[in-house]
């Protein structure tokens, strides 16, 4: 099978429901795409409202409250928002990247901790953390058992590497970047295994794919940071079970036998992603869904990912909330039809937004101050708000 550049972003997008909106539970919609980016914490929700018929921003506050989904530093060293069932086998998964990228960092070198020594204050701080427990009260726990100088050199490595949850604090979206409170996740962290054959790495590679296939062992090199060592025995544990397909390019793409791969005409409707939607972040190559030509407008040099426009399935533009409303920036011109089905959307979000963070992603703002000579319309008025449906 071959699949143009317009079938394998239907294959993407169909995958993550962002051809028609789904009508699932949250758990169940968390699970279906795979891993939300919650790198902000209004990231889940607008990754549900795009994608979940109906969304309720409660229900997600209650997925989390009870634990049906969790919020994690996993893929890419960044937090993710993933189902119960997932998270053990992913942590696991990831422990090469999450210990790697913080063990050999020069701001850990003040804990004075080897490896081994690290594993054990990191046991003790997970019974520490069997309760929750804040940012405080763990940096204390590890005072205690180190000293001054050197517990916040290993706070800064614990917290992202130890299997450590992200516990709700309150709105507007269960979780705030200034008070953090964590609880040790189930199971606990084994030691780094050696590289080879995971099936914890197998069964994040199958769900990657379910998710975010057709892709190639770069994608999810990507996707995860796992460096080839980890993902080569992953692919070819998994080849008995997958299928390929040629891409674009004719490069092989690996795949499950029972993904949908629609039609490429298959009507794309309009969607406002959140910054860091995870469509926009899984592969390597992302011109199935952001045109090379915009990457660098949507994706900075720091690696702030913009709240971006989709239309016909792909990347066009940006949004922003103002205090005024709901505007976008495209990149080309766009047919009446396309900014008549975007005001809908527009509406729809103010909506969502108002009873949370009507100007979400405010301190994001300057990079829209930066963009090139665009088409910029107001979609959506704040005055409108409450006649939206």
């Amino acid at each position: 099978m071959h699949l143009t550049q317009a079938g394998l972003g239907r294959a993407t997008l169909a995958r993550q429901l962002l051809l028609d909106r789904a009508d699932l539970t949250v758990p169940d919609a968390v699970a279906r795409a795979g891993a939300l980016q919650a790198q902000e914490p209004s990231g889940p929700y607008l990754a549900l409202w795009n994608r979940v018929a109906g969304f309720r921003p409660d229900d997600l506050d209650d997925a989390f409250a009870t634990g049906d989904v969790v919020r994690a530093t996993l893929m890419r060293i960044t937090l993710h928002a993933v189902h119960r069932d997932d998270w053990a086998p992913f942590h696991r998964a990831m422990t090469h990247p999450l210990r790697a990228s913080r063990l050999n960092d020069r701001r850990f070198l003040p804990a004075g901790l080897t490896p081994a020594e690290a594993n054990g204050v990191r046991d003790a701080l997970l019974a520490a953390a069997a309760q929750p427990r804040t940012q405080a009260e763990l940096l204390a726990e590890l005072t205690r058992l180190l000293d001054e100088e050197r517990a916040p050199a290993a706070w800064f490595a614990l917290r992202t590497l130890a299997p450590l949850h992200h516990v709700p604090t309150g709105p507007p979206w269960s979780y705030s970047p200034r008070e953090r409170v964590y609880r040790a996740g189930s199971p606990s962290a084994a030691d780094e295994p050696p590289p080879g054959d995971d099936p914890a790495v197998v069964h994040l590679l199958r769900r990657y794919l379910a998710a975010f296939g057709p892709a190639s062992e770069a994608d999810f090199a990507q996707f995860t940071m796992l460096r080839r060592p980890w993902t080569r025995p992953a692919v070819e544990t998994l080849r008995p079970e997958l299928v390929e397909v040629d891409g674009p390019d004719g490069a092989a793409l690996l795949d499950l036998p029972d993904a949908p791969r629609p039609d490429p005409d298959l009507p794309a409707p309009p969607r406002l992603l959140g910054m860091w939607d995870s469509v926009l972040l899984a592969h390597a190559d992302r011109s199935r869904v952001l045109p090379d030509a915009l990457r660098g407008h949507v994706i900075r040099r720091n690696g702030d990912t913009l709240a971006s426009v989709l239309v016909d399935g792909r990347v066009v533009g940006l949004w922003r909330a103002t205090a005024d409303g709901v505007d976008a920036a495209a990149f080309e011109p766009l047919p009446t039809a396309a900014w008549d089905g975007l005001r809908a959307e527009a509406a729809r979000l103010q909506t969502l937004l108002a009873d949370r963070e009507p100007e979400v992603f405010r301190r994001y703002r300057r990079w829209w101050e930066q963009l090139p000579d665009v088409e910029v319309q107001r979609l959506a008025d704040r005055r409108d708000a409450g006649e939206t449906p």
